[in-house]
């Protein structure tokens, strides 16, 4: 695959709920944003409200008339229940609650298919008290196994998230995930890079070498080593020119979206100095190599 000439960035609506759905589509577009990773939600689209096709048609028409492409995410507080925090997920003890986050993830492929969404985002939440290892994954292939169903009908990817603190934390439990499917061509990666620098072995750049076969959506933002708290440019650790090359090198052409949910009193100029310091940051020359003075002493 032939790298693309520069990569897509898109930012998420979670990281603009003070906007209306049109003014945010309207603010990424003036800005050069080629999407928007469009988060399931009631100040948004509310998927549990009435009319979701005629509502999802009229968000089809305005990312066409704004040419902004979409990635469809899944990860909205407290869409399903007001009390709980990203509940009831995938590994909920109670079988109408899993039953209610399967519906959730079917009902946002279909709203993907009809917006012509590259992918479709989701995370398996956290293991609930009291349940067990391999009780947590069954539950989650269950779950997971219903949604690549409708999925692969559809024509959309799944495209998993590994969550700090979650069942799916990290690649290697992403890699298990898929291992525990039978490897389904449907299902994917999305690779949050933040995260990487949070808890992976590897940095950030090499993450994505090693995820590029599995690699349908990307989110990123700043973080630092051992805190997972989405920073905006230039607060964390992360040393970006490096981690777009990557990007650009596997020929990802999938969307790159902003990550910065806590950050929406702000939104439209996070969203802002965010594209400057992001295409800033991939036309910069990879830094020189090193020197190493005659007779140093080498790093092992």
């Amino acid at each position: 695959m032939t790298p693309p000439a520069a990569l897509r960035l898109a930012y998420g609506t979670n990281g603009l709920a003070d906007l209306r759905l049109d003014d945010a589509l309207d603010v990424l577009a003036g800005l050069g944003y080629d999407g928007v990773g469009l988060t399931l939600d009631h100040m948004h689209l509310d998927p549990l409200a009435p009319g979701l096709a005629a509502r999802t048609a009229a968000v089809a028409r305005a990312l066409e008339r704004h040419g902004l492409s979409v990635t469809v995410e899944t990860g909205a507080r407290y869409v399903l229940d007001p009390r709980r925090k990203h509940g009831p997920t995938l590994l909920d003890p109670e079988p109408d609650g899993r039953a209610a986050r399967t519906a959730l993830l079917c009902t946002a492929v279909r709203v993907a298919a009809d917006l012509g969404a590259h992918a479709v985002h989701c995370f398996s939440g956290v293991t609930p008290a009291g349940t067990s290892d391999d009780a947590a994954w069954q539950r989650l292939a269950g779950g997971l196994g219903t949604v690549l169903e409708a999925a692969d009908a559809a024509g959309v990817p799944l495209a998993v998230e590994p969550e700090p603190g979650h069942l799916v934390g990290d690649l290697a439990g992403f890699h298990r995930l898929r291992t525990l499917l039978g490897d389904p061509d449907g299902l994917g990666l999305t690779l949050d890079l933040g995260h990487c620098q949070c808890l992976e072995p590897d940095p950030p750049e090499k993450c994505v070498r090693a995820a590029a076969p599995w690699l349908r959506h990307v989110q990123i933002e700043d973080m630092r080593r051992g805190t997972h708290e989405h920073l905006p440019f230039g607060e964390g650790e992360m040393d970006f020119p490096p981690i777009l090359a990557a990007l650009r090198d596997v020929g990802y052409d999938g969307l790159v979206t902003v990550e910065l949910p806590r950050h929406s009193h702000a939104g439209p100029a996070m969203a802002e100095e965010s594209v400057r310091f992001l295409r800033a940051a991939e036309a910069a020359p990879p830094a020189p190599p090193v020197a190493v003075r005659a007779g140093a002493e080498q790093p092992c």
